[in-house]
């Protein structure tokens, strides 16, 4: 009888959890409503993890959500005229349920709660964006646009930009874009249409353009206009290279997926996109190093006050790195990056004061590319102004990723078992180890973990959004 109790209870879930997955789909592509549990997003969400997210629903209110609890308040959301904003079911769910023995005050709670976005007029202009560039990041960035692929979609990628051009090419990207040997197979179809050049990929047309200079290209030609260009390429890095892109016909901001260099803000989502301004036409989203880094030091400065420290970046090796020993303009990084552990310079460190100008001068760093091929870990040595010890340092952090302002970039494991390999494609900045925390006294040692690639590209597109002036609701404001 325990056995058919256990498989019996599994049944239910997994069929709420199918239920759900519609509902969540029409409301992003026909409303634009984007709909998470505690934070975590449910778009494109496969049956497993939907189930998986309520049970780490345990983790902010010390008990758990049945999907048959949070069911009624997707149903509910989907009778509802919300449009244009972020929705957070679980805190709902975990809300309504404190002050209700049944699911009768439902729809009346949601229409309360949601009423601000009820019926709001959308006067967001949906702006087209070109990827220059379609590397690592290039590749990531597109399929965390199309996922967000609906009528309702703001962000529209229509172009990516390549140098070259060689018989096979396109077959080629178009293969590299279904198929990725870290971050697995792309969600959907990917179609390659060779007369017009171009990628069509679960129904979203990008058109393929070759160029070998950013100022050469004349966007309007393929109905793109007002574009955000996204260099991936890591070329050209200061006012005057990046500038080249705003000669091109079409275009009207830049985002750099690299620290810039000059007078050029660098954003880390989450702790300084407020300093983009309207009239910034060219902007860096910094390294993903910075991204991982920033917001967890942000979090322990803003509560116990940083004097100074050190950061250590266990990196994976990188595309600019030798599979073999041979020749490398860059120290050591010559030799084989499968074979070796490789000491090299970041300025990840020094880089967090462009975002967080209070950590000016405190803060030194170094790095060691190690072979695994994705996923790092920034080691944080600290010394601060105020005492604290490994319970309490971990509980403040535990509370920073689960109910602040930095939920969406800082994350928190308690695993004892937890591995790099875990980690590929968290959409977080970093990922604290609560495990590893050294604390005592004015001291104390971090462990962030991050998705180099994945998590990193989840900040640009933060970024991407802040520039072109994208704002959405998020619900329940608390």
């Amino acid at each position: 009888m325990t056995a058919d109790k256990h498989l019996q209870s599994w049944q239910e879930r997994f069929e709420m959890a199918e239920a759900m997955q519609p509902l969540l789909g029409k409301l992003y592509r026909n409303q634009g409503v984007e709909v998470v549990l505690y934070g975590k997003p449910l778009l494109n969400a496969s049956t497993i993890e939907i189930i998986k997210s309520h049970r780490l629903v345990r983790r902010h209110v010390g008990d758990k959500l049945r999907l048959r609890e949070s069911f009624p308040f997707v149903e509910a959301l989907s009778k509802l005229a919300v449009k244009q904003c972020k929705v957070d079911i679980g805190k709902l769910a975990v809300n309504y349920w404190r002050e209700h023995t049944d699911a009768s005050q439902v729809e009346a709670y949601m229409a309360h709660e949601l009423a601000s976005a009820i019926d709001h007029e959308d006067n967001q202009q949906a702006r087209d964006v070109v990827l220059y560039g379609f590397g690592r990041i290039g590749r990531l960035l597109a399929r965390l646009l199309i996922e967000r692929t609906g009528v309702s979609n703001k962000l529209c990628l229509r172009a990516i930009v390549l140098r070259g051009g060689r018989k096979g090419d396109l077959e080629k990207r178009a293969s590299l874009l279904r198929r990725d040997s870290v971050h697995g197979p792309f969600n959907g179809s990917v179609e390659v249409d060779e007369e017009n050049n171009a990628i069509i990929a679960n129904g979203t047309y990008i058109q393929v353009i070759y160029a070998n200079s950013p100022d050469e290209i004349d966007y309007t030609q393929y109905g793109i206009n007002d574009a955000l260009v996204v260099d991936n390429t890591g070329i050209w890095k200061d006012e005057d290279g990046l500038g080249l892109h705003l000669k091109s016909k079409g275009t009207s901001k830049v985002l750099l997926t690299a620290p810039a260099k000059g007078a050029i803000k660098n954003i880390v989502y989450g702790v300084n996109e407020s300093d983009i301004l309207d009239e910034d036409t060219i902007v860096s989203a910094a390294s993903c190093t910075t991204n991982a880094i920033t917001p967890v030091l942000k979090a322990v400065n803003d509560k116990y006050g940083i004097i100074n420290g050190h950061v250590e970046t266990i990196h994976s090796y990188t595309n600019d790195q030798n599979l073999i020993d041979n020749y490398h303009k860059a120290d050591r990084r010559g030799r084989s990056a499968p074979l070796n552990m490789v000491i090299t310079e970041t300025g990840a460190a020094k880089a967090v004061a462009k975002a967080l100008p209070i950590l000016a001068g405190k803060l030194t760093g170094n790095a060691i590319r190690v072979p695994t091929p994705n996923v790092s870990m920034a080691i944080i040595s600290l010394n601060l102004n105020g005492e604290t010890n490994k319970e309490d340092m971990n509980e403040y952090l535990r509370n920073v990723a689960l109910c602040s302002e930095l939920q969406n970039q800082v994350d928190y494991t308690e695993s004892t078992e937890i591995v790099s390999s875990d980690l590929v494609g968290s959409r977080y900045a970093g990922v604290v180890d609560s495990q590893a925390t050294i604390a005592e006294g004015n001291r104390t040692i971090l462990y962030v973990w991050y998705d180099n690639e994945f998590g990193y590209s989840c900040q640009v597109v933060g970024v991407m959004q802040k520039m072109l002036g994208l704002n959405y609701q998020s619900l329940p404001a608390a």
